[in-house]
């Protein structure tokens, strides 16, 4: 459980960090 829980919350955070960088990589290529 504990295990299971922490990598969840270690893919939930790259996933954040992923978004985070697609967005601001849209924002300086001019796309928004």
């Amino acid at each position: 459980m504990s295990e299971g829980y922490g990598s969840g919350r270690v893919f939930a955070f790259v996933v954040v960090i992923f978004v985070l960088l697609v967005i601001v990589g849209c924002s300086y290529s001019g796309g928004y």
